[in-house]
């Protein structure tokens, strides 16, 4: 009786280790510890920074996108640094919304009372003048309104008295800003039939405007590299105050934690350089005979 009772016992035994081996092994792999867990999980969390560590996002206003400058600064920053650009083009506006948000990594943009008010709240740092060019008022050839030859706020008045079809972006981008700035100086709060605003980029409203036959605010770059496309005259340029500023800046990493600070640093000093400067100063001068743009890098800022 003894001996089988120690048989059952040693047989319950063996059968409790077998199922232990089979459970240990049902995975085909080897358990890992705890520590060896956290170390899998930080070797992924490395590679993932990696990864995004590669890509730049610069959030930037229409005209640099709409005026070609981009399609050619793009590939030579990629070249020069190895991050991947990816450009929101945005109205100038929303493009400073992102970087108070700290959805990009660096801003392009032409709005410098705005962007101050932005770097004074702490969400970008290290804005620096890049370069400028300016805003132009183009319009039908038979110009309606009669302000060829103007300066932009008696053309502005002018446009109004004659409820002369009058196209606005409406976006909150620079040029938005400026143009409001024009119609405030002139005394004059637009409304009414005449002036219409697309809500889009700069490239699209010229095309509305064009369409329409109506006049609109733009800078020069955006104008000249639509040109052929369009029937739309310059009328009025030359005012001081139409002087077209651009900042590039990064989004401030001490406040946003998921921004690549080097790769935002990267852009502004790719921007600054002299190689891109004279890519700068050079562009559009072949096409249109003309630059687009005026390289500012190292000047004093505009009063």
């Amino acid at each position: 009786m003894f001996k089988k009772t120690r048989f059952w016992a040693i047989m319950l035994i063996v059968l409790v280790m077998a199922a232990a081996v089979a459970l240990a092994g049902c995975s085909g792999q080897k358990q890992e510890s705890p520590k060896e867990e956290q170390k899998a999980g930080r070797q992924a969390a490395e590679t993932q920074k990696d990864t995004n560590k590669k890509e730049v996002i610069l959030a930037t206003t229409t005209s640099t996108v709409d005026s070609g400058l981009l399609d050619v600064l793009k590939p030579e920053f990629e070249k020069k640094t190895g991050y991947a650009l990816t450009i929101v083009s945005v109205g100038t506006g929303a493009a400073l919304a992102m970087g108070e948000k700290g959805e990009a990594d660096a801003l392009l943009v032409h709005a410098p009372k705005a962007e101050e008010k932005v770097v004074e709240k702490g969400a970008a740092v290290n804005r620096q003048l890049v370069m400028h060019n300016d805003f132009i008022l183009i319009g039908p050839a038979s110009d309606p309104a009669k302000i060829k030859g103007k300066p932009s706020v008696e053309a502005f008045k002018a446009i109004a008295a004659a409820k002369s079809l009058f196209i606005s972006r409406g976006d909150d981008s620079g040029t938005n800003k400026k143009e409001l700035k024009i119609w405030e100086a002139a005394g004059i709060k637009p409304s009414g039939d005449w002036y219409q605003q697309t809500g889009t980029g700069m490239g699209q409203t010229i095309g509305v405007a064009n369409e329409k036959g109506g006049y609109t605010l733009t800078d020069r770059a955006t104008y000249l590299a639509q040109k052929k496309n369009i029937d739309l005259r310059i009328l009025s340029e030359g005012d001081k105050d139409l002087l077209n500023i651009y900042h590039v800046m990064q989004v401030n990493p001490a406040k946003f934690s998921k921004v690549n600070a080097e790769g935002g640093k990267a852009f502004v000093d790719f921007m600054l350089s002299k190689e891109t400067q004279e890519l700068i100063k050079n562009f559009g001068v072949d096409k249109f005979g003309q630059p687009l743009f005026f390289p500012d890098a190292g000047k004093e800022e505009y009063k």
